[in-house]
């Protein structure tokens, strides 16, 4: 017999939603300060414009045009009492065509809280990507107190992906100007942003962004180069040069660059890098191919002119600790990829969500400490190096002894690929 389903059954799934995609899931194995936190969150979408920018992909020849450049950003902030959780996001999958369902915990346009100011992060994706990569790093955050904005950077987005050089060149630039425009926000979401305590979050050409933010100046050849920026407009941004210390900005107290690029290209040295003066905290992927983990690695050593700390996850890619878990469409081909949409979100190796769970640990500790003066988060970043050297050594009561080195906040074996190492300023 033929089994046949009933027709209300077939316009169920005619009418059946689009995939839903949470950006919000925490493992019950996650460490400690990755759950959210007891604020409700509330997200609105901004649209910007930076009057007068060089247009780096029309340039031609030494003609050099002017346009208004529009950056989109979404905000995630601390909402108002008794707002109940729960939204959608749009967001384009990597084709730049498709677009997809994001649920999260953020109410759409709903009212700030208010009484109390709240540290400013923004965050900056990679090259592609768009504002809702880093989306369950925006929402967790800002349940714990903070601002986060993240900003869809023109010709480097999806659905805009252009010159490479124009990324090179207005991504710190554009970072800048989205915390100049949050710092001069009016109304009741303006007044409840701290602008003067300000994270920056930036993965991979975020990342490069972020660290060029920091202090660390790009070498003269990186602005040389014939794949790069033309006409030699990446001097804005080279180490001792007053353009780029008058970028800087002093508002900025402490950065996490997730799988920065560049250095594997040449475009910092050591002269360059030791010029970071933010506390800084790296995360990278042990196999990663595309920054290049031995790179990364060099950021850590050369960037002496700060505290600063390095995340690995042993055996990951590019992929580790930043991207979302791959929405459900990105699971089969796409006509306008050579590669399933997954690989730019997935890492072959480990589990995303779990590296998303640990990065909202890590990234919870380092910014209250670093933007809050939350010393009690000290120890979650005073680790032994290798994760697997550590010794579960508790009292009849659950208290740590003398031998206990077990990572600060993780629960007994699930510390485990992970490496934390810490060199101070001057080192």
């Amino acid at each position: 017999m033929t089994a046949t389903r009933p027709l209300a059954a077939v316009a169920a799934l005619i009418a059946a939603p689009a995939l839903a995609n949470p950006v919000d899931m925490v493992r019950p194995d996650a460490p400690e300060l990755a759950p959210y936190g007891l604020l409700p969150i509330g997200v609105q979408t901004l649209e910007l414009v930076n009057p007068e920018q060089i247009d780096i992909v029309n340039i031609d020849g030494q003609k050099q045009p002017l346009y208004d450049r529009p950056l989109r950003a979404e905000i995630w902030y601390p909402a108002a009492e008794g707002t109940q959780p729960g939204g959608t996001y749009r967001a384009m999958l990597r084709d730049g065509k498709t677009e997809v369902t994001l649920t999260g915990r953020a109410a759409r346009d709903a009212a700030p809280a208010t009484g109390e100011r709240y540290p400013l992060i923004l965050i900056s994706h990679g090259y592609p990507g768009n504002r809702f990569l880093m989306a369950h790093l925006g929402e967790n955050l800002a349940s714990k107190g903070f601002v986060t904005v993240s900003i869809d950077h023109t010709d480097s987005t999806y659905s805009d992906q252009a010159a490479f050089g124009a990324t090179l060149y207005h991504r710190p630039l554009d970072q800048r100007f989205v915390l100049d425009q949050m710092a001069a926000l009016d109304g009741d979401l303006g007044a409840i942003i701290d602008a003067s305590a300000v994270g920056v979050i930036g993965y991979s050409m975020g990342g490069y962004g972020a660290l060029i933010f920091g202090g660390a100046g790009v070498t003269q050849a990186s602005t040389e180069y014939s794949w790069g920026t033309p006409n030699g407009l990446l001097a804005s941004h080279q180490a001792g040069s007053e353009s780029h210390e008058a970028l800087v900005d002093p508002r900025v107290r402490a950065i996490i660059a997730i799988g920065p690029w560049g250095r594997n290209a040449g475009f910092w040295d050591t002269n360059g890098l030791a010029g970071l003066r933010v506390p800084t905290l790296l995360m990278a992927g042990g196999s990663d191919d595309v920054s290049v983990y031995d790179a990364i690695r060099t950021i850590f050593a050369e960037t002496s002119g700060t505290d600063r700390h390095l995340l690995t996850f042993i055996h990951a890619n590019h992929n580790a600790a930043a991207p979302i878990p791959a929405p459900k469409e990105a699971w089969k081909p796409v006509e306008d990829l050579d590669f399933v949409p997954f690989e730019h979100y997935s890492d072959p190796v480990w589990d995303t969500t779990r590296m998303n769970n640990i990065a909202q640990h890590f990234a919870t500790a380092f910014f209250d400490l670093h933007l809050k003066g939350d010393i009690s988060k000290r120890p979650y970043l005073d680790l032994i190096p290798n994760s697997d050297d550590g010794i579960q050594a508790l009292d009849e009561e659950a208290r740590p002894t003398e031998d206990h080195s077990y990572w600060a906040g993780f629960l007994a074996r699930t510390a485990k690929g992970l490496r934390f190492e810490t060199l101070k300023k001057g080192e």
